[in-house]
């Protein structure tokens, strides 16, 4: 340093004048060190600040997809490490198409679907608890269940497993519990939202809140409080059980939609657009929202930011609907609270994201999340990781900390009487649940269940059995029914001869002697008839369902030739 250099000379002696001034000498063994560390504008150490996102190969995507071309805000993609589900575009009623998670490639032009809903589908949802069981909402106002096989889709599926009527418009949105099983929200255009209970398949609770469109809603960690967006510009915080709003404030000014996610630490962010229309996002306090803690400017582009927040790794990742790139930061506990890590950069503008959950995620390459994403332009879904770069496979401890594992911490009726839990978690290296302390047991009156209750819990029993699959051809399957059928001529004349031996007898010679053999026949041919009867009922019941597939797959191939005709002569 030059002050150093210009006092070196006079080290030695008591004082030296610079200046005309007098300075002492200086000796660095009675320096002291700060007290408080200074500020500066540095780099923040993070071990997510090389975060990047890796999308899959070609052969790894979905293609040939007929992505809906729907302009509502929704996602229109759900995934689960089971199922891939999209919501396709058809003509007349809606419908969406399920995917195993490995049927990776090009799909088939005539894949079945899920076309149970007399409108456009506008949000799909997976159970956070039953992989087989996903929600859906429709443009007709109404809210279905569907079980879906472990093997997929055989043919068209049209029964649903629950309908839940009680929107008076078209339902937007919906939204599974996080902590409790069986409760689903609803949001509709009728400025309602609704709490049900799957199990009893009636409204626990109706919030007549809002006096305009609802843009979105997010529900806390243990569920106990609700946040929304509306067009008149309100964040609102919700008890959903007693339908009381605990706060309200202004969100953004712009006139666009804007949406809310909770974040860990009693926080929310929103995002949105200024009144210059520049899209934007803020955090806030949810004890306080008069004024958010930070509010900062995103860009200038016109599409609608979502918030995906992942609260293991306090990351949030924005991404617009119609842009290319996802960016993400990090939530620290304080100011300025955002902290900007990195972005994904794509070409192929996006029409909705899918999340997996972290139960479903590859840890041997350190991938912290994953996105499933459709493309706008093209039929395609591609996956995308967010990856942190390791150079070991092994686990990573400080990436993966134990996460909500597909466990209900609470039961509906539990949830319903007031109790909150937060979830049941499970670790990634293991895959064992960690359960949580025992909780006191509330009191409970006991009521009759009704009836449409006792079905629910039927369908529900049935589902969980296991199925196994016939892969043999319908030729093979004919064969064998043509020698099944002949055996049981054989044996129905072997029947009819003993029997015609039996009545030739007569009654004074062997009386005692022709009832044993009547006893032992009895016991021992009709229950082996009785056996046979029934595997060849089911064997006959697995036929209808192959032909009837078949039959239904011809037809949808006769029309598609018939509109190739249709084209080629035009």
């Amino acid at each position: 340093m030059i002050w150093e250099k210009e006092l070196l000379p006079s080290m030695t002696n008591n004082s030296s004048l610079i200046g005309d001034k007098n300075i002492n000498s200086v000796d660095a063994r009675s320096c002291n060190k700060p007290t408080s560390r200074l500020w500066f504008r540095g780099v923040r150490t993070s071990k997510f600040r090389h975060v990047y996102g890796e999308p899959a190969k070609r052969e790894k995507c979905y293609d040939n997809i007929t992505i809906t071309k729907n302009a509502h805000d929704s996602q229109f993609c759900a995934v689960n490490p089971k199922f891939l589900a999209v919501v396709t575009e058809v003509a007349g009623g809606g419908a969406f198409v399920v995917l195993p998670i490995d049927n990776t490639g090009r799909l088939d032009f005539n894949s079945f679907r899920v076309t149970g809903h007399r409108g456009p589908v506008l949000d799909i949802k997976w159970d956070p608890f039953n992989d087989n069981i996903i929600a859906s909402c429709s443009d007709d106002g109404t809210v279905k269940l569907w079980h879906i096989p472990d093997g997929g889709l055989g043919t068209h599926l049209t029964d649903w497993l629950l309908e839940l009527v009680g929107h008076k418009r078209r339902v937007a949105y919906i939204e599974w519990h996080p902590t409790a099983e069986n409760i689903l929200f609803s949001v509709g255009f009728d400025h309602l939202i609704i709490v049900w209970d799957i199990e009893k398949g009636e409204a626990i609770n109706v919030l007549d809140l809002h006096s305009d469109v609802i843009y979105s809603m997010s529900i806390n960690r243990d569920g106990s409080l609700l946040a929304t967006t509306c067009k008149d510009k309100k964040l609102r915080i919700i008890e959903p059980r007693s339908g009381i709003v605990k706060l309200e404030g202004v969100c953004h000014a712009g006139s666009k939609a804007s949406k809310v996610a909770f974040l860990n630490g009693g926080k929310l962010i929103t995002t949105g657009f200024s009144r210059h229309s520049d899209r934007q996002y803020s955090i806030w306090d949810e004890n306080d929202l008069s004024q958010p803690l930070v509010t900062d400017t995103i860009d200038s582009s016109s599409g609608v930011v979502f918030p995906f927040y992942d609260p293991d790794t306090n990351i949030v990742f924005l991404a617009g609907k119609g842009d290319g790139n996802i960016r993400y930061y990090e939530i620290v506990d304080e100011h300025p609270y955002v902290h900007f890590l990195s972005q994904f950069l794509s070409g192929n503008p996006q029409r909705g994201l899918g999340v997996m959950p972290k139960r479903g995620l590859n840890t041997s390459v350190c991938e912290i999340y994953k996105f499933y994403k459709l493309h706008t332009s093209r039929n395609i879904c591609e996956p995308i990781s967010m990856i942190v770069p390791r150079k070991s496979d092994h686990f990573h401890e400080d990436l993966y900390p134990d996460t909500a594992a597909a466990k209900p911490a609470l039961t509906a009726q539990e949830w319903i009487n007031g109790r909150n839990s937060m979830p049941i978690l499970m670790s990634l290296r293991s895959g064992a649940n960690i359960d949580l302390p025992t909780k006191p047991v509330a009191l409970t009156l006991k009521t009759t269940p009704l009836l449409s209750q006792e079905n629910n819990k039927k369908k529900f029993a049935f589902l969980s059995t296991t199925t196994t699959p016939d892969y043999r051809s319908k030729d093979e399957i004919l064969s064998y029914l043509e020698k099944s059928q002949k055996t049981t001529n054989n044996q129905h004349t072997r029947i009819q001869q003993l029997q015609q031996k039996i009545n030739n007898c007569t009654i004074a010679r062997d009386d005692d002697l022709i009832l044993k053999q009547l006893t032992n026949y009895n016991n021992i041919n009709i229950d082996e008839l009785r056996k046979a009867f029934l595997r060849q009922s089911e064997e006959l019941r697995m036929v209808r369902m192959q032909l009837l597939n078949s039959e239904s797959k011809v037809k949808e191939l006769e029309d598609h030739v018939r509109r190739l005709e249709r084209q080629i002569s035009l």
